[in-house]
């Protein structure tokens, strides 16, 4: 569901949707009597020990090595994502020339083929070498010999088999699979592969057996509250299938746009759209782009409730007699479909028998959220049906439309989809339970004998860290389910829900966190290692762009813009600290509607801070290094010193450009918080404790700086803080850290 939330329900529904809440980083912000019990005596030594055992702890990376050669590569090098499920690394490496050349064994058709071309050209790209287009004639002489034995599904289907097997010697690669999808899987990781030295490129030695953990791994895109041209859909499918996802859910419609079209029912969008849809043609394209990639395309229609953009062409089929427009603002809205009208159903047989003739998936997801029932509440036929049928309540009344609905469904040959709201006692176990509520939710539904998928933990516009997603797991280590009850667990779906989100700014909320969820569906559950997932996330975004993705170069052309100079040092260094608020705060802090341009800085700031997880980095070593203090001091001497400089820079800047004023109180906090470091560093580095005035000033102004302005927040604070705490408690710092 798409949680577009009324401001006096984001609270609650956040809490809601937070299963398992995790902190941002490894102490958690204080303030208050909190923070006063925190800075007693007694703690101060906790403090330390929190400290240096926070900063040295970390998990292994699940590689399992085979011998030590001194040809073979580190696990710590290995840049895979999603981890497979068996790699046995060897000796040697297999060279990448310009003689690289692919032999196929068996089976071939048109996809592969499709999907090898792109492989090789991306290996030239990253290369540099002009690598032969076609393929090898001899499987002996080839550098790299897929092995497939068969097409696979037709349609991309749940069923679909993507394992494959790849093994790399000092001769030759070789690729094995099932399927032409696996046989993609495994291309893949062999672009993931390849590494590089003073020698040339190569592949190292190594042996993957692989397989998905979960089926259904999903990416749902909302283009019905910002429409997404046709080149944002196809680059996110490349983006997808390079980490192994295969299921796009395309939600097209929503209260701000109905966003394909309808030959049956015209004026769903011809009056629901402002022109911004989706041709049947280029639904089939991208149908077809998905396939070529082996991706599912799961179609949304939202109902009952969502729909104000099906009433604008359409009102009789509605709980009030209308007039309807095209909502433009975010949140939930009163109008839904009228579930008593036989008319209703009617209508929904010819659009959803329409659109089923368009998409193959055997999937086709109503929604079903956020109905409140407000319009059905106060519509006197509706009461008289309720009473007629016995209807107790509008929940049961949804329950009635689904059982519709699904019949119709059925008719069309599709099976049932929706968010947790069309879980009843009535509904036939071959529906699938979206969950947006969590992990304990999902297995509750298993219990009762329905697949499902999840998506709590997966929302990426809520603007959390990779590592929280991370995660997050469909089935978690505490699970009460048997083993037959866990395989009713599919996977899951990351969410992009469209508030927010323009063509220019998607890519920078999907990317690359979503490839670290892609990771937790597709991996064995014990890949955990969170400084490792960052590492090799860092890698694999870098590889996305070749792809087309604008994550990475949006942001700088965001910021030029909007200091219109190519001067955005100072204000880039700002943005690398900040984040936008999480949860649904920036609906309060920031108003826009849907016509609103996405073009601030908080839609410059990037939802996963890299400078900020080094800096707290940092700060734990600096802190752990007691009593000497000086690991890492130059280097956080320097930054801080650096956004001292950049405070003062932003000024003129801010004074140059009016879209930047807003920027102007996180400009000021930036002195206190460079301040309030630096001089903290200060008294650690040179032993003298300052007074407890200038702690409580300090922490003061830091609880200050750390309110959000412009829907931002820093992401700095905690560490700062931290600081500033041991600084002030040096004498007993001291005291209670072991002389060497």
């Amino acid at each position: 569901m798409s949680l577009g939330l009324a401001p006096a329900e984001t609270l609650e529904r956040s809490k809601q949707l937070r299963s398992e809440p995790r902190p941002r980083y490894k102490i958690t912000e204080i303030s208050g009597n909190q923070r006063e019990t925190l800075l007693s005596m007694k703690a101060v030594k906790y403090i330390i020990l929190l400290l240096i055992g926070t900063y040295t702890l970390s998990l292994a990376f699940p590689l399992r090595v085979q011998g030590a050669a001194p040809e073979m590569i580190a696990p710590d090098q290995m840049n895979l994502m999603p981890v497979p499920a068996s790699v046995q690394i060897q000796t040697g490496r297999l060279p990448i020339t310009r003689s690289f050349n692919v032999a196929v064994k068996n089976y071939m058709d048109d996809r592969l083929r499709a999907g090898i071309a792109r492989m090789v050209a991306r290996l030239a790209g990253r290369t540099v070498l002009t690598l032969p287009s076609d393929l090898a004639a001899d499987e002996s002489t080839a550098a790299l010999v897929v092995q497939c034995e068969r097409a696979g599904d037709i349609v991309p289907s749940l069923s679909e088999d993507e394992s494959y097997s790849f093994e790399v010697t000092d001769k030759q690669a070789r690729l094995v699979a099932p399927t032409v999808v696996g046989a993609l899987r495994g291309l893949e990781t062999f672009l993931q592969l390849l590494h590089s030295d003073r020698e040339g490129y190569y592949l190292p030695g190594i042996k993957i057996q692989d397989q998905p953990r979960f089926p259904w791994r999903g990416l749902l895109i909302d283009v019905g509250r910002h429409y997404e041209p046709m080149e944002v859909l196809k680059r996110n499918l490349d983006a997808m299938a390079a980490v192994k996802l295969n299921v796009l859910h395309w939600h097209l419609t929503e209260d701000q746009g109905f966003r394909v079209e309808s030959k049956k029912l015209p004026k769903l969008h011809t009056l629901g759209s402002d022109g911004l849809f989706y041709t049947q043609d280029q639904v089939r394209e991208i149908i077809a782009y998905a396939r070529d990639r082996g991706i599912r395309v799961m179609p949304e229609f939202d109902i009952p409730g969502h729909s104000t953009s099906w009433l604008v062409g359409y009102p009789e089929i509605g709980s009030a007699p209308g007039p309807y427009k095209i909502e433009r603002g975010a949140g939930i809205f009163e109008p839904a479909l009228d579930p008593t009208r036989e008319q209703t159903y009617k209508f929904l047989d010819t659009f959803l028998g329409e659109m089923a003739g368009l998409f193959p998936d055997a999937y086709m997801h109503i929604g079903g959220d956020e109905n409140e029932g407000k319009q059905w509440d106060r519509n006197p036929q509706i009461q008289a049906f309720m009473k007629e049928k016995g209807i107790k309540d509008n929940r049961a009344l949804q329950a009635y439309f689904n059982q519709r609905v699904l019949k119709i469904l059925q008719k069309h040959h599709k099976k049932m989809i929706g968010w947790e709201e069309i879980l009843h006692p009535d509904l036939p176990k071959d529906a699938i339970i979206h969950s947006w509520r969590g992990p304990a939710s999902l297995a509750d539904a298993a219990k009762k004998g329905y697949n499902g998928i999840l998506s709590a933990g997966y929302y990426i516009d809520l603007i959390f860290p990779a590592s929280q997603h991370y995660l997050a797991d469909p089935i978690p280590q505490n699970t009460t389910l048997t083993a037959e009850e866990a395989k009713r667990i599919l996977g899951g779906e990351a969410t992009m829900w469209g508030e927010w989100v323009s063509p220019e700014t998607i890519d920078s909320r999907i990317w690359p966190r979503t490839a670290a969820i892609a990771e937790r569906l597709w991996s064995p559950r014990n890949v955990i290692d969170i400084e490792d997932m960052y590492r090799r996330l860092s890698v694999i975004s870098r590889q996305l762009e070749e792809l087309g993705l604008t994550h990475e170069k949006n942001y700088g052309m965001l910021l030029r813009r909007l200091a219109a100079s190519e001067n955005t040092g100072p204000l880039r260094t700002l943005a690398s600290i900040i984040e936008p608020v999480k949860e649904y705060r920036r609906y309060q802090m920031r108003p826009q509607t849907m016509l609103s341009p996405l073009t601030g800085l908080v839609d410059a700031a990037r939802p996963d801070s890299e400078t900020a997880r080094q800096f707290a980095a940092n700060v734990d070593g600096f802190l752990s290094d007691a009593p000497r203090f000086s690991l890492y001091r130059p280097n956080l001497e320097h930054t801080l010193a650096e956004w001292q400089s950049a405070s003062r820079a932003l000024e003129p800047l801010i004074d140059r450009s009016p879209a930047l004023q807003e920027a102007r109180p996180l400009a000021n906090n930036l002195a206190v918080i460079a301040e309030a470091g630096l001089e903290a560093m200060s008294y650690l580095s040179t032993g003298d404790a300052p007074t407890t005035e200038w702690r409580n000033a300090q922490l003061a102004r830091l609880d200050e700086a750390a309110k959000p302005k412009a829907a931002l927040e820093f992401v700095v604070i905690t560490s700062v803080r931290k600081l500033v705490i041991a600084a002030a408690e040096l004498r007993q710092l001291r005291s209670t850290t072991p002389a060497e």
